[in-house]
Formats: C-alpha cells, structure tokens, sequence
C-alpha cells in the first residue's frame, strides 16, 4: 500500500515550458485594434480624380442623401414635406449670400455652402427684394430724370412690379429647371458628368441674383456710364459663381457641348442683366401731355360745356 506523502499533487511550471514548441507550426498573432492596416499599393491618395471629387462633391454624396432621406421622409402633399425646404437659419443664409458675392476660386459653391442643407428661404427672398428693388428704383429713376421739368406729368408704372415679377421668377425657375434635365440627359450618355440636383441648381440662381439687390439701388443714379460699370461688375461675379460651379460638372463631356453649355448659361445670365437695365432705367418715357393753361381754349370749353347743358337741359 502507498504511503500517504505518494498521493499529493506536485506543482510543475508552466506547462507550456515543458513542451518544446514545434519548428514546422505556423504561429499567429493577432494585431491590436488600435495598429493601422498597411496602405494597399495602388495609386496615390492625391490624384487628380480625387480631387475632382472634392470639387464636385462626390466624397460625401452618399452621407447627403442619406441626410437628405431622413429629412425628407414625408409625403409631398403634407406641409411638413415643403417646411423642410425653409429650415435654415440666419448664419447659413448670410453664409451663402456672402457665398455669392465674394465667390473663391476653385471651390464649389454647392458643395462648400449648399449640399448640407439646401432651402428655398434665401432664393424665395433674393428674387422678391430684387423684384422691388427694381420696380421702384426704375420709377424713381424716371422721376430724377425728369425732375424740374413742367411739361412732364409722373404717373407711377405699378406694371413694372409685375413685369419684373415675371422676369426674374421665371429666370430663377425656368432656367435651373432646363439645366437640371440637360444634366439629366448628359448623364445617361457620359457616366463621369456630374447632375446637381434641381433644388441644388435653384439655389445656385437664387443666391446668384443677391449682388444686383444694391446695383439696382445704385442704378438711380442718372448716368448711363455709372449705369453700365455697374451691371458689368455684377455680372462678373454673378456669372463667375455659375460657371465655377457648373463647369467642374460638364468638363469630362463632349469639349464643345461642355463650351456651349457654359456660354448658354452666361448669355442667358447676361441678358437678365442687361435687359433690366435697358427696360427699367434706359427705355424711353411716353410723352405725357402738357397741361393746358390758356385762358383763351379754357373760355371756349367752357362756352362749349354751357351751350351743350343748355340744349341737354331743353
């Protein structure tokens, strides 16, 4: 029989040490979270693809339409669906119209102040102030024209609102609406050009139109010289916000439909410009009478008048 001591554990080492390790295994070894994976061989992270993503915006579509699709879950019929079109506050929209005013050189103006969050508040209230903004520089333009002269009898055009009303609204809404469908239709045919969507396009118009709010203030002013110098620098930078940011997205097409796209959109642009100046501030006035003074038609009339009671009365 075995003594007691004999069925007590002994205590070894680490078992692992008593076991010489096999040459031909393959050990493993499992990397932290926290170590980066090794950069894939490929080409360059600063291509020039790349960078036409960034300019266009392409690197965070994805996360936008996303965006957009909670934000915009409601149905088309309800209120709710168009209230998120004016949910925008007053930094962005002073953001974009200094967007506009100042544009930068090489940066997108939908992707650095519209893709986030794009509204139809700012373009709404653009083209309404322009709408007055030229109406009633327009009559008082024809009043200082005129002022001292005792022939010339002023009526106010009330017309000119209305006229002004059709122009810019239906510039603002038509023209980014035929762009839009011929971004659409390029698209189908050349894979690599960009479609903006139509509220983005809107946007674009609308904040564009801001700098001839004060040039059809300073229009007032009865030279035609000054008048002129002005539309030309309005132009300037309305257009160039329109062509930096649709020229990145026709560039990759056709060479001459991308040329005639871009000069279809400044022509259009330039004659908006051009076409307020010339028929609110520089078309000619009618010729209103002057107001008969003489003593003698007015006996006459009035001998007229009497003569013609007097048969009306018998």
């Amino acid at each position: 029989m075995a003594a007691v001591d004999d069925l007590k554990f002994e205590e070894f080492g680490d078992s692992a040490n008593l076991l010489p390790a096999p040459q031909d295994d393959t050990v493993v070894t499992i990397e932290e979270p926290s170590q980066k994976p090794p950069t894939p061989r490929g080409l360059p992270r600063g291509s020039g693809r790349e960078e036409d993503e960034e300019l266009l915006g392409n690197s965070d579509s994805d996360k936008t339409e996303l965006l957009a699709g909670q934000k915009r879950s409601s149905p088309f019929w309800t209120f709710e669906y168009y209230q998120t079109f004016f949910d925008v506050d007053t930094h962005q929209v002073f953001d974009r119209i200094k967007g506009s005013v100042l544009p930068i050189p090489g940066r997108n103006f939908v992707r650095l102040h519209i893709r986030s969050n794009p509204d139809l508040y700012g373009p709404f209230w653009i083209c309404a102030t322009l709408v007055f903004a030229i109406a009633i520089s327009g009559n008082l333009s024809n009043f200082l024209i005129h002022f001292g002269d005792k022939t010339f009898h002023y009526v106010p055009e009330f017309r000119k609102v209305s006229i002004a009303a059709t122009a810019i609204y239906a510039y603002a809404w038509l023209v980014p609406l035929g762009l839009w469908g011929f971004l659409l239709w390029r698209n189908s045919k050349v894979m690599s050009i960009v479609s903006y969507s139509f509220l983005e396009i809107v946007c674009v118009y609308g904040y564009s139109l801001f700098i001839y709010i004060p040039t059809a203030i300073l229009w007032i002013i009865p030279q035609k010289a000054v008048r002129w110098i002005l539309v030309m620098v309005a132009l300037g930078l309305s257009g160039s916000v329109l062509v930096m940011t649709f020229w990145p997205a026709v560039r990759d097409d056709n060479r001459r439909i991308a040329i005639a796209t871009i000069v279809t959109i400044v022509l259009l642009h330039t004659l908006l410009s051009v076409g307020c100046l010339a028929y609110f501030f520089d078309a000619p006035e009618l010729a209103y009478p002057p107001v008969v003074t003489s003593a003698p038609i007015q006996k006459h009339m009035t001998a007229t008048i009497g003569a013609t009671s007097s048969l009306v009365a018998g």
